[in-house]
């Protein structure tokens, strides 16, 4: 009898082969049988701390018994999930509550599957709303592999490829105003589209002299403002929005991740009613702009769970607290390391960023790693943490040099202190021991071809 082939074999032929490879290159590739809050247990009995959750999805950690209690109650009213012609009640339950939450102007919700849906919404909202047809972007900037959110990020890796991506959307350097405001003045731009905290371009965390005034340069050219708080939303930073944090009153924000408790794909985009009414402006135009599953009943039940227990364990006090914690440990633990640079972030949203070594013995080895892939030396940190420590976590999309260390909210105190010791004793090994860079140039030569 012929044996049932793998999961990594049907993967490779059907979906994507070079993710097994690449995972198997990392020793990354493990079967995950149940995760739950902050743990991930593997086939194979081990137990993995997340310090990634999905890149800021799993903010009230995984599974969450409630999220999952409200998901079963809903499938067993056998009530209408996506018909597509009513009025869905559940979704205007959760953007009464989203807007509540969201406060200033931000009154109307228009639902979506993803947060690249809800950037593809808002450049059809700004536009609309207008009149203009530019589109303004931060460079380093991460919106979403979708061709139109893909136009407003500059880093070739992810473009190129695909082709022409859409005309007239500029990039202006993270945190320079007077750039800003050069091409603001032109008023040919439709909306500034900007992460109050850029995750993967670094988990830069700009000072808040620099949205408040990036906002007041929208106000006074006409565009609109509108936050990616794809990543930094839902208590992530501490506060409901990283806007509420920064004192910012913005026209559009696009969440998505968290807003379901990682279980059902959903994403928002808040916006005010000015720019809602500018699309749904007539009874002919009440179709115009739609989403097949945006508004489908289960994603609205998890989002009302979360918002709930976000609410009820406090989660975004206990981000800002404990998030705080956290980077005083990892400076004081990291101190000592001169391939460390900072540690910096808000909330449970943090990065440590490395710097090429001054020491010629340890220069010569990360140069040499650099020359091969400029993610390497952050790849190597990633798989030592994993393998090793039984931590996950990654290195950001647009930084190399920037381990990202975003944990769910419910990261207990003992779990966030197994981190630091874990990343501490990873970079000494990378300090003192040749063996860290010896096998770091074998995996080195095996991912030339990858």
């Amino acid at each position: 009898m012929t044996a049932a082939p793998s999961i990594d074999s049907l993967y490779a032929q059907y979906v994507n082969p070079q993710w097994v490879r690449l995972l198997n290159l990392l020793q990354m590739n493990v079967s995950y049988e149940r995760c739950s809050g902050s743990e991930l247990f593997t086939a194979d009995g081990r137990r993995i701390l997340d310090f990634l959750s999905g890149y800021c999805v799993h903010n009230i950690g995984h599974n969450h018994p409630a999220i999952i209690a409200a998901l079963k109650e809903e499938l067993d009213r056998e009530g209408p999930a996506m018909l597509q012609s009513h009025v869905p009640g559940l979704a205007a339950e959760l953007a009464e509550r989203l807007a509540a939450r969201a406060g200033g102007r931000l009154k109307r919700v228009f639902f979506t599957s993803s947060g690249s849906e809800g950037v593809e919404t808002v450049i059809k909202f700004s536009r609309a709303a207008t009149g203009r047809a530019g589109l303004l972007y931060a460079e380093g900037a991460f919106h979403g592999l979708t061709c139109g959110a893909l136009s407003l990020m500059s880093d070739q890796f992810w473009r190129e490829g695909f082709g022409p991506l859409l005309p007239g959307t500029e990039a202006v350097p993270f945190l320079d105003v007077d750039a800003l405001e050069k091409q603001l003045a032109t008023k040919k731009f439709a909306a500034f589209i900007v992460e109050p905290i850029q995750a993967e371009g670094g988990i830069r965390v700009p000072a808040p002299e620099y949205l408040q005034t990036a906002q007041a340069l929208c106000r006074r050219y006409g565009t609109l403002f509108v936050l990616d708080e794809v990543q930094t939303g839902m208590c992530r930073t501490g506060t409901f929005l990283a806007a509420h944090g920064f004192g910012l009153d913005p026209d559009m924000v696009v969440l998505a991740k968290a807003l379901s408790g990682g279980l059902v794909p959903v994403g928002a985009v808040l916006m005010s009613a000015a720019v809602s009414d500018s699309v749904f402006s007539s009874l002919k135009r009440a179709i115009v702009h739609a989403s097949t599953f945006g508004e489908n009943a289960l994603a609205m039940r998890a989002g009302l769970a979360t918002l709930d227990v976000l609410e009820r364990e406090s989660l975004g006090e206990r981000a800002a607290t404990l998030g705080a914690e956290l980077r005083r440990r990892l400076s004081d633990a990291l101190a000592p390391y001169e391939m460390v640079k900072s540690v910096r972030g808000a909330g449970m949203l943090s990065g440590i960023e490395f710097t090429a070594p001054r020491q010629l013995r340890l220069r010569l080895a990360f140069e040499t790693f650099r020359h091969i892939h400029p993610a390497m030396f952050g790849q190597v940190l990633v798989m030592r943490l994993f393998r090793d420590k039984n931590i996950l976590t990654q290195i950001c999309g647009n930084n190399f040099m920037v381990l990202k260390v975003a944990p769910p909210l419910v990261a207990t105190e003992g779990q966030l202190e197994e981190f630091v010791a874990a990343i501490r004793e990873v970079v000494d090994l990378a300090h003192n021991s040749t063996g860290f860079w010896a096998e770091a140039m074998g995996l080195a030569r095996r991912a030339v071809n990858v």
